[in-house]
């Protein structure tokens, strides 16, 4: 069982979470704000630019299908530890192979790591989250959420100011890779080993096989598949309009161009705000209550986004979008969570299923707007936004006597 944190080591385990949620934001900011300087020193065309973003994706679901692998084998502390180490190598050696080999191989190599990093690590830390939030007994998980968002806002600026100051990606690179390294290490020992992580203490370790089939138990659970419908819909609205709301604004709609920065700025804003300030809104209404609002909330803002007349009203239905989508995916991990003794197992498993549709959600949007045409693509989100409201009462907390009895 666990042992008993006392306030402040439960105080710095939690700014420890927060810190490895801002990292993964951090890290992914500095890649995509130097995307023109690293497509302009390997001298690539966007069809090349395009297979690196494949590759990174590809490992991306590849290291998120490894999370509950890699928790089951050394546990979530550990495993957050490498899997940071990994992709801050990853992010130095896109700068590296860039700039200073000018070798697409290395730079490739870099985002395979960075990717497989990445994607392991968002499933630890969000086992990690639910499992802080299930000991302070209040909705905290959309904070964390908040925090990569932070991240994201932070490595962009850094990202603006280096290349503004004629900073190479090596070095920009590097330097974000040496400091995600230290948070690494520092984060590292101030969380705890948990149970409810796949950390039990030494004298109760089961055999890490063991281990691994409690992983996987939760694919054979029906709540873990619709969970997984209420966070594909969501993943999608969030995942698609940070790949296509910009493009969209400008190409779809034909307004000037950086109105689609705008546009992004305005989604990004209403999306964090919500996730800062609306546990106590679930708190008060319930899961399944804040969740179809939101839905409701989301699907009109991508309808008045495709269908509105002028760029004003295309920012309103940005900033719904937004906040509709903002909840989703954190309340997913929370309602898997429910269980103490399976948290990890099935926190594993939902974030699976959203960081998929996350991740491989755009590129097919992608495809089809080639036939159908951008806007008329995102039709498909509304659809899918409907069906997560829809399905939204899987997230409704398990009564006492559904969750597995503790044992000493």
């Amino acid at each position: 069982m666990d042992s008993t944190l006392t306030r402040s080591q439960f105080a710095r385990w939690r700014i420890a979470i927060f810190a490895i949620f801002l990292a993964s934001g951090l890290s992914i900011a500095t890649w995509a704000s130097r995307v023109p300087g690293i497509k302009e020193a390997l001298g690539f065309d966007n069809a090349q630019v395009g297979l690196l973003l494949l590759g990174m994706g590809i490992s991306s679901i590849v290291g998120i299908s490894a999370g509950p692998a890699i928790m089951a084998r050394i546990g979530a502390r550990r495993g957050m530890l490498l899997s940071m180490l990994t992709f801050a190598t990853g992010i130095a050696l896109v700068g590296i192979g860039a700039d200073l080999l000018g070798s697409p191989a290395v730079v490739l190599l870099g985002m395979a790591l960075f990717g497989l990093g990445n994607g392991a690590v968002d499933v630890m830390m969000n086992v990690e989250a639910t499992a802080i939030e299930q000991q302070m007994g209040k909705t905290i998980l959309p904070v964390f959420h908040a925090f990569f968002s932070f991240g994201t806002v932070i490595g962009a600026g850094i990202g603006a100011l280096a290349a503004g100051l004629g900073l190479n990606v090596a070095m920009h690179a590097g330097a974000m890779g040496i400091l995600i390294a230290v948070l690494a290490v520092l984060c590292f020992a101030q969380v705890p080993d948990r149970e409810a992580a796949l950390d039990p203490e030494p004298q109760e370790k089961p055999h890490w096989r063991e281990r691994m089939h409690t992983a996987l138990e939760a694919w054979r659970e029906p709540r873990t598949y619709l969970l997984g419908i209420v966070m594909l819909g969501m993943s999608f609205a969030e995942g698609g309009a940070n790949d296509w709301i910009a493009l969209g604004t400008e190409q779809g709609h034909g307004f000037a161009a950086g109105t689609g920065a705008v546009s992004l700025a305005i989604f990004s804003i209403g999306m964090t705000v919500v996730r800062l300030f609306g546990g106590p809104l679930v708190d008060r209404f319930g899961r399944v209550t804040v969740l179809r609002v939101l839905a409701v909330t989301a699907a009109a803002g991508i309808l008045l986004f495709i269908l509105a007349p002028t760029l004003p009203l295309v920012f309103v239905g940005a900033a719904l979008w937004g906040i509709g989508a903002s909840l989703g995916f954190p309340l997913g991990m929370s309602a898997a969570a429910d269980d103490p003794a399976k948290a990890a197992a099935r926190v594993s498993a939902a974030a699976t299923i959203g960081y998929v549709a996350f991740l491989g959600g755009p590129p097919v949007l992608g495809i089809i707007s080639e036939h159908i045409g951008l806007l008329n693509t995102l039709f498909i989100l509304v659809a899918l936004v409907v069906a997560s409201g829809l399905f939204s009462g899987a997230a409704r907390p398990l009564r006492e006597d559904e969750k597995t009895p503790a044992t000493k």
